[in-house]
């Protein structure tokens, strides 16, 4: 490399670039909640620089090891968004007259009864710190009822304590299925509160004065060794805990058994401190819920505007709480979730794409301060043209947001531009000072309301037009149009749990998720989400069955899924699949006769009907049935089979008159 060095231009140019950055900050970082102290300028400390950012401000060149040791106090300011929670629901609470008292947060009584029953059901949606899968299962378990329960659960809930085993040791001895060990007797005081385990700083730090002879100073010298976890450090630790031990007559191999814990939990030491005072903040949260639901998840709710998989999920949450959840309402709604009453929230219109915040306050300003809109003419007339877009009306109409004024969407939309129009050369007219010949009247009376004729969006449209404007299915869901067909082939997921237990189950569902992942031996299986309107479930295909049913496994549709519902490695319920069908071949498997009622009306579309069932050929038998005045009577054809199937629904409906034709399979 010498001989390339002297050799080689490009080698010499590289090394030499090499040295020179040898040893400097390759990129700098600012942390997000870091606060440096001083007693006066910081720039007498340690340099500064202005951060890349308006946000920045002024930032520290040291990193935090060297504030420290420069003597600085630096403080970590931690925001979280359960605080903004608890601030909008009291301010709800208060809004709506909920409650005739004061609601002092920080002087609530740590025994209620209502705080425990919903710990101890798990329903833990929007609960700080409590609300993840893992966190739920081990609340099942724990089945809290005192606030030490939960203050013990923050600090074991991390990957120290859950790989030591120790989360199932404290539920263990809580419940007594397992007997309470102490390392030694002069412990016990000390670990009795959290059944035997070292749980907390504050337990070593007064193990330390009980066996060891620690004074509060050196106590606190051991807590700084551990959280700084260098070998050297504890090691010294060691040999003077094991000193003081000797000294009240307790055993070597003992003393160093005890120390040993004592090092092991330095990998996972949490201060009680912190964990009371963010169990604090989760019973805060609890009790929120417990006592004022819709106001509480109507502030959840709107801490997640952007999420929609979120809000989608929460709202199911909502809805198996047993309350209501109204869609956006231009005459309703504000740009954040909020409540009518005790048991019914409003949707935020910030939650729909393409509704920006600004336009929401234009427009709930004009409804306080002039009324509800009376119609799609008045509502474009009164807001003004810069705020309100095509993309932003296509968006309030296809989320139902302008439904109260009892035109179908398919109208609206139609309509819409013309509407626009009109309110533009209205608000032209009054900028320039020009009225119209009806100036003296109402302003409702001003513009022409016609509303274009259109039929009503299918079914389908509208689920389409909705998930793309609200991001998830929310006034129908699409198994919603199966449900009647196939109620006596296929369960909803509620009633498929009810009867769990490893026992076969066919469900109803759409595929929500579908992931591939590969098995220790290289085969691939298949992990879903399948929900209706009203459930998520996991699902899981194996490799064994995944090539047989891989065809029908297509994200956002439809299936039958057949299996057996049992608990996964979390404890949580899932369905292990062994067979998917399509809709329409189950539909098809099932069916004893494709249906259609006739009348004297129909008697010139029977020769169209005859072509377009003969171009759905198929293995159902047609079933006729006739209707002429007060009599009626039916017949099963031989001469058509057809696919029984929602298009051929559609397509006999459109010919011939909705709601004239449907599947029977009993």
């Amino acid at each position: 490399m010498k001989n390339r060095y002297n050799s080689e231009e490009s080698v010499t140019t590289l090394i030499d670039l090499s040295l020179e950055l040898e040893g400097l900050v390759r990129n700098v970082g600012t942390h997000a909640g870091g606060v440096l102290i001083a007693p006066s300028k910081i720039s007498d400390f340690c340099p500064i620089y202005k951060g890349p950012n308006e946000s920045d401000g002024v930032v520290s060149q040291f990193d935090m090891k060297d504030v420290e040791a420069m003597g600085l106090v630096k403080f970590d300011f931690l925001g979280l968004s359960n605080l903004t929670v608890i601030d909008k629901t009291v301010k709800l609470i208060f809004a709506k007259g909920l409650s005739d008292e004061l609601i002092d947060l920080d002087a609530l009584s740590l025994d209620d009864k209502g705080v425990y029953e919903l710990l101890q059901r798990c329903d833990t949606t929007g609960i700080f710190q409590l609300e993840s899968d893992g966190m739920r299962g081990y609340l099942k378990k724990l089945q809290a009822d005192s606030f030490e329960d939960i203050v013990a659960m923050l600090a074991l809930y991390r990957p120290g304590p859950l790989g030591a085993g120790m989360v199932d040791d404290y539920i263990n001895v809580k419940h007594g299925t397992q007997k309470v060990k102490y390392p030694h007797p002069m412990l016990e005081e000390i670990l009795k509160p959290t059944n035997g385990v070292f749980l907390y700083q504050e337990q070593v730090m007064k193990s330390a004065q009980v066996m060891a002879g620690y004074s509060l100073g050196g106590a606190d010298l051991l807590r700084r060794a551990m959280g700084k976890k260098i070998a050297a450090e504890m090691d010294a630790q060691r040999d003077v805990f094991v000193k003081g031990a000797a000294e009240r007559e307790i055993d070597v191999k003992k003393a160093n058994e005890i120390f040993d814990l004592i090092d092991k939990f330095s990998g996972y030491g949490f201060n009680k401190s912190h964990s009371v005072a963010y169990a604090y903040i989760s019973y805060q949260t609890a009790w929120l819920k417990a006592h004022y639901p819709a106001a509480f998840m109507a502030s959840v709710l709107s801490g997640m505007m952007d999420d929609t998989d979120r809000i989608a999920f929460t709202v199911k949450e909502v809805q198996a709480m047993g309350l209501t959840v109204d869609g956006p309402s231009v005459n309703e709604s504000y740009h954040e979730f909020s409540i009518r009453d005790e048991k019914i929230i409003t949707y935020g219109l910030g939650a729909i794409k393409g509704v920006g915040e600004a336009l929401v306050e234009v427009l709930v300003a004009e409804r306080e301060a002039n009324g509800d809109y009376q119609d799609l003419f008045d509502f474009c007339s009164r807001i003004e043209r810069r705020s309100l877009n095509k993309r932003a009306v296509e968006a309030l109409i296809y989320s139902g947001a302008l439904d109260g004024f009892g035109v179908n969407r398919a109208s609206l939309i139609r309509t819409y531009p013309s509407a626009m129009k009109q309110a533009e050369q209205r608000q032209n007219d009054q900028s320039s000072g020009q009225s119209g010949l009806f100036a003296n009247e109402q302003v409702h009376n001003e513009y022409e309301v016609h509303y274009l004729p259109a039929s009503s969006f299918s079914f389908r449209e509208t689920l389409q037009f909705e998930k793309s404007v609200m991001g998830y299915y929310f006034y129908n869901h699409p198994t919603d149009e199966y449900n009647a067909d196939l109620k006596h082939i296929s369960a909803t997921l509620p009633s498929a749990l009810v009867f769990r237990n490893n026992k076969e189950a066919r469900v109803l569902a759409l595929i929500s998720e579908l992931r591939y992942r590969s098995t220790r031996s290289g085969a691939q299986m298949a992990l879903i989400n399948v929900e209706d309107s009203t459930t998520l479930l996991n699902a899981v295909v194996f490799s064994k069955v995944l090539g047989s049913v891989s065809e029908a496994l297509v994200a956002d549709t439809v299936v039958v899924l057949s299996g057996k519902i049992n608990k996964d490695y979390r404890d949580e319920w899932q369905l292990v699949v062994d067979k998917v069908e399509g809709v329409d071949a189950v539909k098809e498997k099932y069916a004893r006769s494709f249906e259609i009622s006739l009348n004297h009306k129909h008697q010139t579309l029977f020769e169209p009907l005859s072509a377009l069932l003969k171009q759905n050929p198929g293995q159902c038998p047609v079933k006729f049935r006739y209707q002429v005045n007060n009599a009626q009577g039916s017949v099963i054809t031989r001469d058509y089979f057809v696919k029984p199937d929602q298009q051929l629904i559609d397509a006999v409906d459109a010919l011939l008159g909705d709601h004239v034709s449907q599947i029977n399979y009993v």
